[in-house]
């Protein structure tokens, strides 16, 4: 067993993991941020993307141990500290991106990181953006849809929902 710590959503944490212990595993099991959906484990439907000192990563396919001393970023982190959405999460409630929300918390993960280096996307680079997560409800038009509004950009020019 190995002892790992670090800050998840501004909160020190810390536990003992087999070697062999996902993140997500660790996040979901011994934390209980359960908001972080593992759906493939094998690195392909983007369900489980946190943040890792600042960068996006899928969960599902790094270790525990690798997290140890960082700064970790769930979906259960993202709303204010009294519960409101913040402009990612407000989009995709507005716009309609999101459907039976398993593969939500990924998408709102990944585009609160495309939005951080890219804070005025276009259409194009958010749908490349996205190509590390799978929706199997939505076809992705309100997702994407949702991402660009939350940048504050006009949608109306997008098609119908």
């Amino acid at each position: 067993m190995t002892k790992v710590s670090m800050t998840v959503n501004g909160t020190a944490a810390s536990g003992e993991v087999e070697g062999r212990t996902l993140l997500s595993s660790f996040l979901r099991e011994q934390l209980g941020l359960t908001g972080t959906h593992v759906g493939c484990d094998t690195s392909q439907c983007g369900a489980c993307v946190v943040h890792v000192d600042g960068k996006a990563v899928k969960s599902c396919t790094m270790l525990a141990a690798e997290a140890d001393g960082a700064e970790v970023a769930t979906i259960e982190g993202q709303a204010a500290a009294d519960g409101s959405l913040n402009a990612i999460q407000a989009a995709f409630q507005e716009h309609h991106g999101l459907q039976c929300g398993f593969c939500t918390p990924g998408m709102v993960m990944s585009a609160a990181a495309l939005l951080k280096d890219n804070p005025k996307p276009s259409e194009q680079d958010v749908r490349e953006y996205l190509e590390g997560n799978l929706c199997r409800c939505t076809g992705y038009h309100n997702i994407v849809k949702s991402i660009m509004a939350a940048s504050g950009q006009d949608v109306s020019a997008l098609a119908v929902e």
